[in-house]
């Protein structure tokens, strides 16, 4: 697994982390059931705190996308066949701010939807 995390970035490194481990997961870098590297393990590879690994895990969890089992580590969840109302929701809520954001720097609907194909081209289970 290959993770970069940029120290200087705007983007704070717990969200990094749990960006780059998503797209990961998207891309079947990383499979359904499989182990994540235990916080302390991961942390140390990265030179980062531990706290701040820990923080992206419970993010994931927060989203669905692992299980954090104590003593045994993380585990990655299988895929979901059907979106529940609560992720539709909350994605909707994530999206929001970059659709306007796109829009106010001039993309049009066209625009946006070529973007969006591209980026789920880049992911095995684009569709």
């Amino acid at each position: 697994m290959f993770i970069q995390i940029e120290p200087n970035s705007e983007q704070p490194i717990y969200a990094q982390l749990t960006n780059q481990l998503i797209i990961a997961i998207a891309n079947g870098n990383l499979k359904s059931g499989e182990l994540l590297p235990s916080v302390r393990s991961l942390a140390a590879d990265l030179s980062i705190n531990m706290h701040t690994v820990n923080k992206a895990y419970h993010a994931l969890e927060d989203k669905g996308i692992i299980q954090i089992i104590p003593k045994s580590g993380a585990v990655i969840k299988a895929f979901k066949i059907e979106l529940n109302k609560e992720d539709a929701i909350r994605l909707k809520e994530s999206f929001s701010p970059l659709v306007a954001e796109a829009i106010i720097l001039g993309l049009g609907k066209d625009e946006l939807h070529t973007l969006i194909s591209s980026i789920l081209s880049d992911y095995k289970g684009g569709r």
